[in-house]
């Protein structure tokens, strides 16, 4: 039988205590700006990964969409967040469901960090940026063109 495993908060920010901060990304590290993680739960009995994302002040998550879903949870801080072509403001406690295959991007405001749990499946594939084309269509909405880092 396996042993329970208790997380706590604690370190700095929301990070959580014993639970190691990882670079956000290993492989392009243009994408992104100032965003760490922790991966608080990973069964494969569950087939399900549960990790921390730390955005800090004026930082953003890369552009990016996947064949999985994700599931948000915000815990403090605030920002907004793109998901598709819609642009939501984020404060504490939000719910965001990312759908499979659509643009998504998190951004913390430039006063606070934005901290938020995200579920995922765990066999989840490889995230795709957007390509030139792709870009351009994104940038055709002026909202999601003001929005958007790439």
């Amino acid at each position: 039988m396996n042993e329970p495993i208790l997380h706590r908060p604690g370190g700095t920010g929301g990070s959580w205590a014993n639970v190691a901060v990882l670079v956000y990304k290993q492989d392009d590290a243009t994408s992104f700006r100032d965003v760490t993680r922790q991966v608080l739960f990973d069964d494969p009995l569950l087939d399900c990964q549960l990790r921390y994302f730390e955005v800090g002040p004026g930082g953003h998550s890369t552009l990016e969409r996947h064949a999985h879903v994700h599931a948000v949870v915000v815990l403090r801080g605030s920002g907004q967040c793109l998901v598709g072509d819609t642009i939501l403001d984020l404060a504490p406690h939000d719910l965001v469901h990312v759908p499979s295959m659509t643009w998504h991007q998190f951004r913390a405001s430039l006063e606070e960090p934005l901290g938020f749990l995200c579920m995922v499946s765990a066999g989840r594939d490889k995230p795709q940026l957007p390509t030139a084309d792709e870009l351009a269509r994104l940038r055709e909405s002026s909202v999601v063109c003001e929005f958007i880092r790439a």
